[in-house]
């Protein structure tokens, strides 16, 4: 009825077909923006696969490449173009956009849009800037976890025309959520592989904890592998494609392994280490059972569990004393004066900021992007997957 509408579905609930079989009815090319090029990559893929024309734009491309797209898109009657919301506001994107044939405007993971939700994302408030430019084609916000905050915030920061939201209820009768208090992660880990049988998703907070938990699994005769931001592009692409045919059984991973990708048949999602917030955590755990079948939800836990929650949200949130610090340290590390340093951009090695200046990881990037959403500046997406 090209109504703006936000769509609050469950993890598996269809949120892809709400937008893909309207666009092939209508004339023209959807927009998708969506956080992950993951995510991007695999759902060009599906489609290409069943004959229909899609392609992508993310932040890895030459300028070249980019223009590549976007003459495939005006003169070769593609359907779909998926992009990462760090590209809708370079000059290159907004000037080639207008002369495409918008149909609709897709915002995947909308959440990412409230300054309330648990994955806030500067880049995509830039979202509501391409409305101006097809004044009446619809967006449709879609999303698995949304509190009340968050939806009153996204259709404002979507520009909505009109409140118009489509909830679907999120109740998973075939998943189980199950809470198991041990002091033996991996021991219970093994027992609950060897018990349910089928594909798994294990989700751990650190990098280096991912390979040594794949490590151990198929030293135990699990076949196994280890996923996060820090790998190589075709690194990802291998072991998602390596676990997505059932050549790998488990994929342990960090939390960038995980939105949208679409694999129906996982059995079970075991959280090693607890997710930052409720909505994280029911949004991974929904990677359970997408097949309608049996799946279980497993969050291991012990009493440390909630030492290191706490510090957590202290890192999150360092005090404002630091914050101003890593601000001056910023400046010096890249020798500006006061006043200096407005639109310019600079190559910036994180960990060698934090050697040189002797100050804790987690507490900088939280600084960091608390300086981004106050505007004092602009992080690129490859620093904001840095620890995931």
């Amino acid at each position: 009825e090209g109504n703006d509408t936000l769509g609050l579905m469950p993890t598996g609930g269809g949120k892809s077909i709400t937008f893909q079989v309207p666009a092939m009815a209508k004339e023209g090319i959807c927009l998708v923006i969506t956080p992950l090029i993951a995510l991007m990559k695999d759902q060009v893929s599906n489609l290409k696969r069943k004959g229909i024309k899609a392609t992508m734009i993310y932040s890895a491309m030459s300028r070249e490449e980019i223009l590549t797209v976007f003459d495939n898109c005006y003169f070769g009657d593609y359907k779909f173009l998926y992009v990462s919301p760090e590209r809708l506001s370079t000059e290159l994107f907004q000037k080639k956009i207008q002369v495409l044939r918008v149909s609709m405007i897709v915002v995947d993971e909308s959440h990412c849009i409230s300054q309330w939700g648990y994955d806030f994302r500067p880049s995509y408030l830039k979202i509501a800037e391409i409305r101006h430019y097809f004044p009446s084609v619809p967006v449709l916000a879609l999303t698995a976890t949304a509190t009340p905050e968050v939806v009153d915030d996204i259709q404002e920061k979507l520009q909505f025309r009109q409140k118009n939201i489509f909830q679907k209820s999120f109740e998973r009768k075939n998943l189980a959520y199950v809470v198991r208090r041990t002091e033996d992660k991996l021991s219970q880990l093994l027992r609950i592989l060897n018990s349910v049988k089928g594909t798994s998703v294990v989700y751990v907070r650190s990098r280096n904890r991912t390979k040594e938990i794949a490590d151990f699994l198929n030293q135990n005769g699990i076949s196994a592998d280890f996923f996060h931001a820090g790998l190589s592009d075709e690194e990802k692409d291998r072991k998602q494609n390596d676990w997505k045919s059932d050549i790998c059984r488990v994929i342990v991973a960090t939390n960038a392994c995980g939105m949208g990708i679409d694999k129906a048949d996982v059995r079970t999602v075991v959280h090693i280490d607890l997710p930052d917030s409720i909505e994280a955590y029911f949004q991974e755990a929904g990677r359970a059972g997408r097949d309608g079948e049996k799946a279980f939800a497993i969050l291991l836990y012990n009493e440390s569990d909630a030492t290191k929650l706490k510090k957590r949200i202290a890192d999150n949130f360092p005090q404002k004393d630091f914050i101003y610090k890593v601000y001056e340290c910023l400046g010096n590390y890249f020798e500006l004066g006061v006043g200096f340093g407005l639109e310019k951009i600079y190559a910036f090695n994180l960990h060698d900021f934090c050697k040189k200046n002797a100050l804790p990881i987690n507490p900088i990037y939280s600084a960091l992007k608390i300086l981004e959403l106050l505007g004092y500046l602009a992080l690129t997406e490859e620093l904001d997957n840095l620890l995931k």
